[in-house]
């Protein structure tokens, strides 16, 4: 896995990524117009841009608006109800590989703290769409899976009943503890934000960060100079889905980590160095930060 710059200057974003974190909220009610030919031109010289994720693959993202003219074969992008206005979206797709969903994760959220910085609006949705409505829309190939796609526009003025209905039962705007995300050499000893000293910014951030469900699977534990990342698994909870969200959501939690750390300058690199620890229940070794 790539080392992180050593300059650890994050010079991605216009502000602050901590500001665009904090800012970023799910948006389910669009306004109903198409996005502008600037933004459809900085979205997509952005899509080209955006690299692999830290684990090395490589993925694609189209994006997708309800009116592209194709005679012959109108674009729908259903969503069951749950987004409301939105005539363009982003879509990702992925071959099966070792940490692709984690990779995936990485990546599509740095694209969307791109947009938030934009002023436009996202939400991520894993299951929350018609598969063969946007297979079709980028003609997914017989090897690849579309793990989560986002809308991308203008807010609404007002959110619709249902968007505030389902924020509210989603529990987003509400977020787990330090003392049951972090943890400081063992697994019984919650992490302080005074432990974590440079860190703690990083870490809020990880703690900010979107999750399916909002259960936000991930666990730290701090060991020396070292961040391990954990997957503490929803019993179940996948079998409903194509892709592994849970795995998606630790590369967002990675992404906002990864972000963090660049914009207060300081230098590391992602290991997949298992500490070959005596793990809880359910618990999964993904990778670790080396300072």
């Amino acid at each position: 896995m790539p080392e992180i710059s050593k300059s650890g200057h994050n010079q991605i974003y216009s502000q602050p990524v901590t500001q665009i974190i904090r800012q970023r909220s799910s948006q389910r009610s669009y306004s109903g117009e198409p996005l502008s030919a600037l933004h459809r031109t900085k979205i997509g010289v952005m899509l080209n841009k955006i690299g692999g994720g830290p684990f090395g693959n490589q993925m694609r993202f189209t994006l997708v608006s309800v009116h592209d003219n194709n005679p012959g074969k109108p674009v729908r992008l259903g969503t069951y109800g749950f987004i409301n206005g939105a005539t363009d979206f982003i879509i990702g797709a992925v071959r099966p590989a070792p940490n692709v969903y984690e990779d995936f994760g990485y990546l599509l959220e740095k694209i969307i703290l791109h947009l938030t910085d934009w002023n436009l609006g996202t939400c991520w949705l894993g299951g929350t769409f018609a598969k063969g409505d946007f297979a079709e829309a980028i003609d997914l190939r017989p090897d690849e899976i579309i793990p989560a796609v986002t809308p991308v526009g203008l807010p609404a003025t007002r959110r619709t009943l249902r968007d505030r209905i389902v924020r509210l039962a989603a529990g987003s705007v509400h977020r787990k503890t330090w003392t049951e995300l972090f943890f400081d050499r063992t697994f019984t000893q919650p992490l302080t934000q005074q432990s974590a000293g440079e860190f703690t910014e990083a870490l809020e951030m990880v703690r900010l960060a979107p999750s399916a469900s909002n259960r936000q699977p991930w666990r730290i534990l701090k060991t020396d100079d070292h961040f391990h990342f954990f997957l503490k698994r929803n019993k179940g909870y996948n079998a409903a889905f194509q892709a592994d969200l849970q795995k998606v959501d630790l590369g967002i939690a990675i992404c906002h980590f990864d972000l963090a750390v660049r914009e207060i300058h300081l230098s590391g690199r992602w290991t997949r160095q298992n500490p070959e620890l005596s793990l809880p229940e359910e618990w999964i070794y993904i990778a670790s930060w080396e300072k």
